[in-house]
């Protein structure tokens, strides 16, 4: 890998000592181009770190994951190092990278439905049929696209530290609605992301399925990968894949039996975050989500349907918070009417005795 910062003229290749540019302690080398970035410290007395760990947990504003995502290039001593290195006392760490070109997102002025702001974060109610992030087809009207124009519009160029991906920390399919957290600055967005990847942040999904889950209430724990036979879907996997883990628990349900048709209204609480987990873990139960279109078939009775999944709830700790918020999006129209015709064609709602079910960990 060939380093962009001027202290670097040659690639710098594993086991070889390059020379290090002058700084102090904590500081970043001076003099980095537009977009290149470093940092570097001293390990204290603790050692034993690994090196990405370390890093993360130092200040350097990168996860674990954005390190790997970044291709950021790590020194320790002058030595190129891979992220797994054990760290000991005493050894100088440096962090090279670039930042991510903000330029290839275009900031529009798209109305989004706020929850909850402040100057480092943004919780919205995203509207079904909004893409979360540019891509391949949708370059425009996408939920960075306006996030990133809040962004620019509160702080002038330079003031702040942009975050990558135009400030998204998670994602939520296209026809999925709910809420959604964003950040404002790069340190909130790593402070935000590492809530998701060590599962401290807590989501609860309201789903409408078409047939009621057996047992009306427990918890979906398999490993997902790509489906063999379609590529665009994804499937549980006997080998390899990600593990994968949903707490269901059924609401209410419409129809008395299976062959006359019934529905379900079910709280879904994902423990990962997997793509299209709480989706795939409905269908392998036999009652797909009502208007999916990619692991469902068209249900004769509601043939316009659209995907009846919302993220409903979200408790999560804020950057400089010392305990969890927790916020809320009511279902959308979508879903009252959806629930309004069941009602009128099946009489109100049934519950069901769940017996032991897993705990409300979002608003415990």
């Amino acid at each position: 890998m060939e380093l962009a910062h001027p202290c670097y003229k040659t690639p710098v290749k594993k086991g070889k000592k390059t020379a290090r540019p002058a700084g102090r302690e904590g500081e970043s080398p001076a003099g980095p181009p537009p977009g290149e970035r470093s940092w570097r410290v001293l390990v204290g007395p603790e050692g034993a770190a690994r090196a990405d760990l370390f890093i993360a947990e130092s200040g350097a504003a990168l996860s674990r994951s954005q390190i790997k995502a970044r291709s950021a290039t790590i020194l320790v001593n002058g030595v190129q190092a891979k992220p797994s290195r054990t760290l000991k006392a005493g050894d100088l760490v440096e962090l090279f990278w670039t930042e991510e070109d903000l330029s290839a997102i275009e900031a529009e002025p798209i109305p989004l439905r706020i929850v909850y702001q402040d100057e480092r974060v943004l919780v919205a109610d995203k509207e079904q049929g909004m893409v979360t992030h540019p891509g391949a087809g949708n370059r425009h009207g996408t939920f960075a696209n306006a996030l990133l124009h809040i962004i620019q519009g509160e702080s002038p160029p330079g003031q702040r530290r942009l975050p990558a991906r135009g400030g998204i920390v998670h994602r939520l399919d296209k026809d999925t609605s709910g809420l959604i957290i964003a950040a404002k600055d790069l340190e909130a967005q790593v402070f935000l992301s590492e809530q998701f990847k060590e599962r401290q942040a807590r989501k609860e999904y309201l789903a409408i399925t078409r047939g009621l889950p057996a047992p009306p209430a427990g918890r979906i724990a398999n490993h997902l990968g790509r489906d063999p036979r379609e590529r665009k879907r994804f499937a549980a996997v006997p080998e390899g894949g990600k593990a994968a883990v949903t707490d269901f628990r059924v609401l209410a349900y419409w129809g008395s039996s299976a062959a006359a048709g019934q529905y379900a209204l079910v709280s879904l609480r994902p423990k990962t975050g997997r793509t299209h987990q709480l989706r795939v873990h409905m269908a392998g139960l036999g009652t797909p989500i009502l208007g999916d279109p990619i692991y469902g078939k068209k249900d004769p009775r509601f043939p316009a349907a659209t995907l009846m999944l919302h993220a409903y709830r979200l408790k999560i700790t804020l950057p400089g918070r010392d305990s969890a918020s927790l916020f809320k999006a009511e279902p959308p129209l979508r879903f009252k009417d959806m629930l309004d015709a069941l009602s009128a064609g099946f009489g109100e709602g049934k519950t069901l005795d769940h017996g032991a079910s897993p705990p409300d960990d979002v608003s415990g």
